[in-house]
């Protein structure tokens, strides 16, 4: 049976972030339509459905790493700072965005609280959904 491993990131989140559109405890909040990910970012996300394939994003790498908490995510989504004529630095990404999503990922029980280490890690329903997305799409090709 394929798993997240098998299949692209770039496939493997779109179709997740399909499936998470249908599950009724993750919503974008309101703010999300003028926040900025991160320090080093210049505009807020130029897509509407950026909230969902921001927690496909981390389920994929929740599966992938975890446990982790949420300053390696804001490290994994941070990015350069333009500063003009300065050196550009790197920043971290925006830890509010970050804890907001794993917060309504684990009320859909796809994540959980690790309970050896701090952070979270992949809940057994979660694993399962990731594992079936990448079964259908490795039965595509």
């Amino acid at each position: 049976m394929p798993t997240v491993y098998d299949v692209s990131a770039g496939e493997l989140i779109s179709a997740t972030k399909a499936q998470l559109m249908k599950v009724k405890e993750i919503q974008p909040p309101e703010w999300t339509k003028f926040v900025k990910t991160g320090a080093h970012k210049e505009r807020p996300p130029t897509q509407d459905d950026w909230w969902y394939i921001r927690c496909a994003s981390l389920l994929r790498t929740i599966y992938v790493k975890g446990p982790i908490g949420v300053e390696k995510l804001r490290t994994k989504y941070g990015g350069r700072k333009n500063r003009g004529t300065k050196k550009e630095h790197f920043r971290k990404g925006s830890g509010s965005v970050i804890r907001k999503a794993l917060q309504q990922l684990e009320t859909a029980e796809l994540i959980k609280k690790s309970s050896v280490r701090g952070g979270r890690e992949i809940s057994p329903k979660g694993k399962s959904m990731l594992d079936k997305l990448a079964t259908k799409i490795v039965g595509k090709k």
